[in-house]
């Protein structure tokens, strides 16, 4: 376990803070404020205890250049209606403007420093910029497991420079339920994994199969297990590199007591868009011209079963093309299913699956929804994330 915030004396220090800002910006406007709210928590811990704290994060992949599109700067305004304070910005992460900014901040007021990825440095995990982040600050605080899995300067080589480097409140919850309620669940254990790609899910499929009793496969991903036993799949969306994938997988299956299920029936479309003519196809029965878009009816109740009797349930990928009204059945009627659940521990881990709940307004019915998504995948994987490897242990 790792040193939290609740170990320090912070009066009159300043906090220098790695936080996940990597909001989803349209023309300045913030479109879903979740990673503001999840790190309000420890802003406002560290304020309550008599800290100032300066706020660090990345926004976008402005790959080491200015993008304006990419300025933090909206984030703010937004933030101090969140925490109910002025939160002064600073037009860089490092030079004289941002360190005598930081310089004179008193108890309880708050910085947000400019996109740290303005500079290659960042991503690079170099020293040299590290040190000069490590000046804004007495102690350092992560509370960003939205990049915990990336060793970058703000996240690894900055700890360097301090004494104390502990994990914020939020990057605790994420350890207690990710590593913690994972390690030891509950049975039964139902994982449900979608999205687009076999190959990008592989680590956390192959690590979940001595652990869980039922794995749900959804989303585009099921294509490859399909054609992998010779059914027709159509125009569905099928990397040939996940083909040998999927079929290595199925063997590895099938010596074990676990249940290995994937969809028995396909929502299909003549087109990808909200208006396209779909229809319902049985396993092997999808059309040349036809691409698969969902999970079908059967599968969801097949899968809403599994759901119903679980205790511990882990979510991440969609089952289809939710952003699209005829192809959001099979994904809301999981999320309904965890949420009708009520002895269940479900963890929603980051992402489109994220998304998915609040689309659905069900965010409050889970246990716990996780800020990461490639992190929360590595970390169910069983591997070490650098980021948090660098902090101090409990």
């Amino acid at each position: 376990m790792k040193k939290t915030i609740r170990d320090l004396d912070l009066s009159g220090k300043r906090v220098l803070m790695r936080v996940d800002f990597n909001v989803p910006l349209k023309e300045g406007v913030i479109k879903d404020d979740t990673r503001l709210r999840g790190a309000v928590p420890t802003i406002q811990f560290a304020l309550e205890a008599g800290a100032s704290v300066v706020l660090m994060s990345h926004l976008g992949r402005p790959n080491g250049e200015r993008v304006a599109e990419m300025s933090l700067a909206p984030v703010a305004p937004a933030l101090a209606k969140l925490l109910g304070c002025d939160v002064q910005f600073a037009n860089d992460c490092v030079g004289e403007e941002a360190l005598a900014a930081s310089a004179a901040l008193k108890p309880g007021q708050v910085l947000l420093l400019e996109n740290l990825r303005y500079h290659a440095a960042e991503k690079k995990g170099e020293s040299e910029f590290a040190a000069q982040l490590g000046q804004h600050g007495d102690v350092y605080v992560n509370d960003a497991f939205g990049t915990a899995h990336r060793a970058h300067a703000s996240m690894v080589a900055v700890t360097e420079h301090f004494d104390d480097c502990v994990a914020g409140l939020l990057l605790e919850k994420e350890i207690k339920y990710l590593d913690g309620v994972l390690a030891n669940p509950e049975p039964k254990y139902v994982a449900i994994i979608g999205g687009k790609k076999v190959s990008d899910k592989i680590g956390v499929i192959e690590a979940l199969l001595d652990k869980v009793d039922t794995i749900l496969i959804g989303g585009a991903m099921a294509y490859p297990f399909m054609k992998a036993q010779g059914y027709e799949i159509g125009k569905s969306y099928c990397s040939d590199d996940d083909v040998p994938i999927a079929k290595d997988l199925l063997e590895k299956v099938e010596g074990k007591s676990l249940k290995f299920m994937t969809p028995v029936d396909t929502m299909t479309a003549d087109d990808f868009s909200a208006d396209a003519n779909t229809e319902v196809a049985k396993l092997g029965e999808i059309k040349q011209e036809m691409e698969g878009l969902d999970i079908g009816p059967e599968t969801t109740a097949l899968y809403v079963a599994e759901v119903a009797a679980a205790k511990t349930v882990v979510w991440n990928g969609p089952m289809g093309v939710f952003e699209m009204a005829p192809f959001a059945h099979g994904t809301n009627g999981v999320a309904n299913a965890i949420a009708a659940n009520a002895d269940c521990t479900s963890i929603i881990g980051g992402g489109d699956s994220v998304t998915a709940i609040n689309n659905a307004g069900l965010a409050d019915k889970m246990t716990h929804i996780s800020t990461g998504g490639g992190a929360s995948l590595e970390l169910m994987e069983g591997k070490t994330l650098p980021g948090l490897a660098a902090l101090d242990d409990a």
